[in-house]
Parts: C-alpha cells; structure tokens; sequence
C-alpha cells in the first residue's frame, strides 16, 4: 500500500479512534429512524466513512453514483458541502451537484473536518424547467436522462420549515459527536500529560492518584451529580444568577471535603471547566473559542494555590464562559433581524406573512416574532405598516398617482385600511396629506 493511501486510511478512521464506530452508527440510525431521511457520515475530501442501513439512497442517486464520473462529483460535492459548514460553523444547507437540495453539519475535533450530510430532496414541485436544469447537470454521465428525471420527479418535497429543523437535529447530533470526541481527547492528554509528571516526581503521582480517587468518590455522590446536572442546564438557559448560586454550592462540598488537598480540589474544578464548557457550547458559543478559552484556564488554574483564589477563580470562569455564549447568541439574533428587516423592505408590496419572513431566515416564526421586537422595539407587523406607509407619503406627494393608486403600490390590498393606518400614524387623512403636499 502506498503511503499516500495510508494516510487517506488513517484519516478516514480519525473519527472512529475517539468516539467508537458502535456510537457513531447508534447517532446516525437515530436520526434516520426520527426523520426517515439517510446521513451519511463524509471526511474533509468527502469519502464516505460511515453510512448506515437504515434508509438506502433514492434511485435518482444509485443511477448517478452508478457511473464513475457521476460518483466523484458527489464526492466532490460533499467535501465542499464539508469545508463550508466547517468555516460557518453551523448547518450548511446546499444543492449538490446533481441539483438535489442536501444540508451539511460540521464536525470539528482537534483541527480534523468531518461533516454529516443529509438530504436527497427537494424544496419546490418539481417542473419542466426544472427537470431541463436536472438534464443538464447530469449531462456526460453515462445515465439514462429519462430516467433520470423521471426519479427526480418522484423524490420527496419539503418545507423549508422542514429542512430547517431536519438540519437543526443534525447538528445537534454532529453537536453530540463533537463533545463525546472533544472528551476522550481532553482524557488522552490529560493521560499523557499525568505521564510526564509521573516520570519526574515520584510525589507528583501520588497526589495524582489521591486526586483521581477523590474525584471516583466524588462521582458516586448523588447530591454531586444533581448539581452538575443543574449547574449544566442553567448555562444552558442562560440563567447566569442561579449558575452562580449551584457552582457555589458544588465549591463548597469539594473544599469541606478535600480542604487538607489543594490538588485535589483543583482536580474537580478542572471537572467543572469541562461540564461548563460543554453547556456554553450547547447555549451557542463557537466551539473554537471555548476551546480556546479553556486552554487558558487550565494554564490559570495550574498557578493557583489556595482555595479562596480558586473560589474566586471559578465564579469568574463561569461568567466567561456564559458571556461567550450569551455574545454569540445576539449576533446571530441581530444578523437575523437585519435580515428580516431587508427581506420586507425588499418585498413591502407584496402580500407578506410572518411565515413568510421566518422561513426567509431559517427561524421559527415564534422565535423570530420575538427577537424582532426585542431588537427594534416593534413587532414585525409593525415595522412592515411603517414602510409601507413611508412609500406611500413619498407616492402622495407624485402628482400622477391618486390615493387608490397609492394604497395598492405601497402593498395596502384596502384602501379603507390604508386610511385609518395612515391617518393613526400620520395624525391626518391620506388625501388631506396629498393636498398639503402639492
């Protein structure tokens, strides 16, 4: 075997080394068996490395894949789909290049690039001039075109809704991955470093191994692992005053027990950092910077060395970590209201619902609807009513038009209505608006 092919060997099973193949196939079948949709699990140059039994490709990809060409360009289509969900960081949702709509969720672990992907289906009825785009970019594959099409015609059509919360799982399954990888790599290092110290100082291993039996005993402790649970859900909820409450709580157990062991409470704070950090992620920080982050509170906590510092070490932790999440969950929103407010300044005339602006941008309309009038202070109705009506002045004042005229360019389906939304923001009558303009 060439050596070239052992590295691709070697990267293939990245994945499978840290978490197990049992596991990433339990994810995989779950996710198919909730959704009846097939995942496939893809490396950075898009070879498959995992994909399950439980829903088979549709007959559109088996007669594409059948022919070498047409199997590479899937490849092909694949690991780009791999490096863009990657650089965002979130579900990449994408047309391969067959044209058949798929989504991507990234898997990033220790500077290695996995993605799932998912998909075969479409978004939209299929018709002619669809099926003609399907006929040219299958064109030079050795295929039959009329089967082609006629398998395209037959795949599945989802909601944009649909898609977005089938991506929305995948990622948090691709999520579940990251973390379980993230652990045993943190675990290998930790071992590895546990060895280099163990080498040096005879002493240094003892404490190492009181360290590691308190934190055993410590883990059979049912009132310990109520708080982690709860400590876990309040980063997750953004709750940064009860967060605080339940790690005080938790510092105070491992000090009254361990307070002759400095090393050993240091042992389990480290534990936290690591059931915080997950949480925070979960919340929506960027895994990067957590990971980040959290090589710098290791090198912190190394330097510490009494338990009031680390009290007061850890409270500070927590607020980082949380702060982090909290940033980056207001980014998004704010990039989606911006969004939002486009899609209806672009699109006033027309006839727009809340579902409309929502699938615009991959929300829920709850979700949007709320976060819209947090940001702007006005509902999404609202702010749609004020840009009709501020192009309806700027038409009142054009001799051409006449009120009707002007109700139905600026998107008001009811010149009645018109009216009084007018006159309400206005203080005055449209057609008393259009006489003092001219």
């Amino acid at each position: 075997m060439s050596q070239e092919n052992i590295n691709q060997v070697e990267e293939s099973l990245w994945l499978e080394n840290l978490v197990g193949r049992s596991f990433l196939n339990k994810m995989l079948c779950s996710f198919s068996k909730s959704t009846g949709l097939k995942a496939i699990l893809v490396d950075s140059l898009g070879n498959t490395l995992i994909a399950t039994d439980e829903i088979k490709d549709c007959r559109f990809c088996e007669m594409i894949k059948a022919d070498g060409m047409g199997k590479k360009k899937c490849q092909r289509s694949y690991a780009r789909a791999c490096r863009d969900a990657a650089k965002y960081g979130e579900p990449y949702i994408f047309r391969c290049h067959a044209g058949l709509i798929m989504w991507a969720a990234p898997i990033l672990i220790d500077k290695q690039v996995g993605s799932i992907i998912c998909g075969q289906v479409l978004m939209w009825e299929p018709e002619d001039y669809f099926l003609e785009e399907i006929e040219e970019m299958v064109k030079g594959l050795n295929v039959d075109i009329a089967a082609v099409k006629w398998s395209a015609a037959q795949l599945e059509v989802m909601s944009g809704d649909r898609v977005q919360a089938a991506s929305d799982l995948l990622f948090v399954i691709a999520n579940q991955i990251v973390q379980s990888g993230m652990t045993v790599l943190e675990q290998r290092k930790q071992i590895s470093s546990q060895q280099a110290r163990l080498a040096e100082e005879i002493e240094a291993r003892k404490r190492a191994e009181i360290a590691m039996i308190t934190i055993e005993s410590r883990a059979n402790s049912m009132n310990s692992l109520d708080k982690e649970h709860e400590l876990r859900a309040m980063v997750r909820s953004g709750d940064n005053l009860e967060a605080q409450k339940i790690l005080e709580a938790l510092l105070s157990d491992i000090v009254s027990e361990n307070s002759e062991d400095i090393d050993a409470v240091k042992s389990r704070v480290a534990e936290l950092v690591v059931i915080i950090s997950r949480a925070a992620v979960d919340s929506g920080a960027t895994l990067n910077i957590i990971l980040q982050q959290n090589a710098q509170f290791y090198q912190d906590l190394h330097s510490i060395t009494s338990t009031a510092e680390l009290s007061s070490w850890s409270k500070t932790m927590l607020d980082i970590f949380m702060s982090h999440a909290a940033d980056n969950k207001n980014q998004k929103n704010l990039q989606a209201i911006q969004k939002a407010a486009e899609y209806i300044r672009q699109n006033f005339r027309n006839k727009l619902t809340i579902d409309d602006i929502a699938q615009e941008v991959y929300l829920s309309p709850c979700y949007v609807s709320r976060i819209f009038k947090q940001g702007l202070g006005c509902t999404i109705m609202e702010y749609l009513t004020q840009i009709r009506v501020e192009e309806a002045k700027t038409l009142l004042k054009n001799p051409k038009y006449n009120v009707m005229q002007v109700a139905e360019e600026s998107g008001f389906e009811d010149p009645g209505y018109f009216t009084r939304v007018f006159k309400k923001l206005e203080g005055i009558t449209p057609s008393r608006y259009k006489q003092n303009a001219l």
